[in-house]
């Protein structure tokens, strides 16, 4: 029976008479295909009924192509009748009441127009069996069964469209969500970094202008990388930990000897994507909660492994006490965790805590599943750094 995949699915806005066959979509090629298939299947079908009886002639091919092609022209017209009243839209209750005197109609009325085609141009040689209102209704009712097949085809497979594409929208939907949250959750992180290296130059202003110089370069470049990186997910782990570098050396300038940190980084691990800002972030909170408030400082360590397991390890060791308020781990770390969530899943994790085999040394754990980015995107990065 004919099927039809509508390429649209748009409401019709209410139209005159004249214009419903204007305003339905044109039937696909797939549509006319299935319409050709299911009505010449039914047309070798009532030869096949014909042979049974013994009553096969050239009456009864010239009766049973009256009977296809009355159908098909029925079926099409129906299916106008049906777009132009947005009948594939309704609930299966509502279809249902407006199909049965729908169909029950267009029964009765092919067979008037068959008896018609019969009787006025067919004209078949006498068989001795009457054509009575018995076979008036034995036949409206078969032309019923067959529309109400057609119709069951045809909203079966508009329904099944419909509820793809439901699932394509809702997938596109997400997708759109998680880009707009990625984006929310960057621009959260970047500010933050910004008004703390602008912190630190306004405390040295009056101080020393040539050390507020230097750090005004120094900032100036963490602020392009910032700026630059901010348009790519992830980045290499090398960029970012370039950017940690940069702000190494920064807040060297602030404290002086009281900060001391080591980098110890396996070289397989440099071409592993990470978002970016994300271990800068680590190394900020470091400082800013952890060496800063104590008059000695402390020291940071970073270490970043690839296991064999293809899982990025880095690690955060800092002086410092980990005691967050009640329900508040930082808007800063919150972000970043979200962050990971949204790109990696359950397979990224950040966890804080203290070190329970070192007294007041803070760990902070950063796993991450092992991606490399393609070459053009890392090319591109670095070009990105260098413009």
């Amino acid at each position: 029976m004919p099927l039809l995949p509508p390429a649209n699915q748009e409401l019709l806005r209410p139209q005159a008479q004249a214009e419903i066959v204007e305003g339905v979509p044109a039937p696909s090629r797939l549509y006319w295909y299935c319409q050709l298939a299911g009505w010449l299947l039914y047309g070798v079908f009532n030869l096949v009924v014909f042979a049974a009886f013994g009553t096969v002639s050239a009456d009864s091919f010239k009766i049973t192509a009256a009977i296809v092609v009355t159908l098909f022209l029925i079926s099409h017209g129906l299916r106008y009748f049906l777009r132009a009243r947005s009948w594939q839209h309704l609930s299966p209750i509502a279809l249902l009441l407006r199909l049965l005197p729908t169909n029950l109609a267009l029964a009765v009325f092919s067979q008037i127009i068959i008896w018609l085609v019969i009787h006025w141009l067919i004209r078949p040689a006498a068989t001795g069996q009457p054509y009575g209102w018995q076979q008036f209704l034995g036949y409206s009712f078969n032309v019923n069964f067959v529309l109400w097949l057609w119709a069951g085809f045809y909203f079966g497979w508009h329904y099944l469209r419909r509820s793809q594409q439901a699932e394509v929208n809702t997938w596109k939907l997400a997708a759109a969500v998680r880009e707009a949250e990625m984006r929310t959750l960057k621009a959260q992180i970047n500010p933050h970094f910004m008004f703390n290296g602008l912190n630190n130059i306004r405390a040295l202003v009056m101080e020393d202008p040539a050390r507020t110089r230097d750090m005004i370069t120094h900032l100036s470049d963490l602020l392009r990388y910032s700026i630059q990186l901010n348009s790519a997910e992830q980045v290499p782990l090398r960029r970012e930990l370039e950017i940690v570098e940069h702000y190494l050396q920064l807040e060297a300038l602030q404290l002086e000897e009281r900060l001391r940190y080591t980098l110890d980084v396996d070289p397989a691990a440099l071409e592993v994507s990470i978002p970016p800002m994300t271990l800068q972030l680590l190394v900020e909170n470091a400082i800013k909660h952890g060496l800063a408030p104590r008059p000695a400082g402390g020291f940071i360590h970073l270490t970043a492994q690839l296991n064999d397991s293809s899982t990025l390890h880095i690690t955060v060791r800092n002086t410092g006490r980990y005691a967050p308020g009640p329900n508040h781990q930082g808007v800063g770390v919150r972000n970043a965790r979200e962050r990971l969530q949204l790109l990696f899943g359950a397979a990224a994790h950040l966890h804080l805590a203290n070190d329970a085999h070192a007294p007041d040394t803070v760990v902070a754990h950063l796993q991450l599943p092992a991606r490399q980015l393609l070459p053009v995107t890392t090319a591109a990065l670095a070009g990105h750094a260098t413009s």
